[in-house]
């Protein structure tokens, strides 16, 4: 997390908008239904709205009816981190970008093969590059 270690709390808020400082920095979580990503069918990668590094390939992304983007799987085993989230009396597995540290969301047993995860992943914690042809 090389990238979290360079900035600083300030910097994080001069470069993010305010809901993606509250969503990545605060591990805050947008209100359900409310990404334009939720509905986003294009090929493309899902990056890393607070440093750009690539998270999630649309070929694992699938309609889970949670209100959140979801895929399931990373793109590479080692673009996310997980820890144990025992805020709310419940416990999860939140999702961290591996790389800055920036809270993305939480990864849930319950989605479909072959992994049978769902990463459900906060829209505003991420960015879209549709698939250029050629």
């Amino acid at each position: 997390m090389t990238d979290n270690a360079e900035k600083q709390d300030s910097d994080w808020k001069k470069a993010l908008s305010p809901e993606q400082y509250r969503v990545l920095r605060q591990h805050g979580t947008e209100p359900a239904g409310s990404s334009p990503l939720n509905r986003e069918k294009r090929a493309g990668i899902y990056h890393c709205a607070g440093c750009g590094a690539e998270l999630f390939d649309s070929s694992t992304k699938y309609e889970s009816g949670s209100g959140w983007p979801s895929f399931y799987a990373p793109r590479a085993e080692d673009a996310v981190a997980t820890s144990t989230d025992r805020t709310l009396g419940m416990t999860r597995i939140e999702v961290h970008c591996a790389k800055c540290g920036g809270h993305l969301g939480h990864v849930f047993p319950d989605g479909p093969e072959p992994t049978g995860q769902r990463f459900c992943m906060n829209g505003t914690a991420l960015a879209f590059e549709p698939k250029t042809s050629g």
